[in-house]
């Protein structure tokens, strides 16, 4: 078997999943003002390569840490219902369910958090996932960061571990990414695919000769 490894956010879904949750705990439980202005600050900065993730994770796992997991994972129920299940790709499940049928093993990595897309993998059928982990104490989170987050080169630190783990191999593996971001990991599988890519690592991917896919229904030229 094959590894196909997907990232998530605007690659299987249309949209960003770490930011529509920030947006829907605004909606929902948190004030409008400062969470909502440095949440597209850091959505911004991501989107332009700048981000300093640990930054980032203190402030996005602030939620999770100062309200109870059983209040957490009912407003994560609605958040999936309401912001993610409408912006699930078709062509994306076509996709993930074509890599199934041909027998490979499916991969999400994501620099999101794991709460987050634990169940959003689930939905769309992927078995495997590795995300960025939220450390947890006595039953609640701490708001701190259990490990190397999977972001940038720490996500092929963090498939390497996996592989380790599972004694899978990296030969032959498509990845699948929307984001420059993911270059590093991009670099490291033998079938990298730029999908729906930004403007960055869509001239990357010209510069190597990779292929341009579009899951929107998009031209990928």
């Amino acid at each position: 078997m094959t590894l196909a490894i997907f990232d998530l956010d605007n690659t299987l879904i249309a949209g960003d999943s770490d930011f529509l949750w920030g947006a829907f705990l605004v909606e929902r439980i948190l004030d409008k003002g400062e969470f909502e202005r440095e949440n597209e600050r850091f959505y911004r900065e991501y989107r332009e390569g700048v981000l300093d993730i640990f930054e980032f994770l203190r402030f996005s796992l602030r939620p999770l840490r100062d309200n109870r997991l059983e209040d957490l994972k009912r407003w994560r129920w609605d958040f999936v219902r309401e912001k993610i299940e409408p912006i699930i790709l078709p062509l994306a499940c076509e996709l993930v369910e074509r890599h199934q049928a041909a027998g490979d093993t499916l991969l999400i990595i994501t620099a999101t958090n794991e709460f987050i897309t634990a169940p959003i993998a689930e939905r769309l059928g992927v078995p495997n996932l590795i995300a960025t982990i939220p450390e947890q104490s006595h039953g609640r989170y701490t708001g701190e960061v259990a490990g190397t987050p999977a972001f940038q080169a720490g996500k092929v630190k963090r498939l390497l571990d996996w592989l380790k783990e599972t004694s899978t191999e990296l030969a032959d593996s498509t990845f699948y990414s929307d984001s420059h971001n993911d270059i590093p990991l991009l670099e490291r599988v033998d079938h990298p695919v730029a999908t729906d890519p930004d403007d960055r690592l869509r001239r990357h991917a010209r510069d190597r000769g990779w292929p341009v896919i579009s899951l929107r229904g998009q031209s990928a030229s």
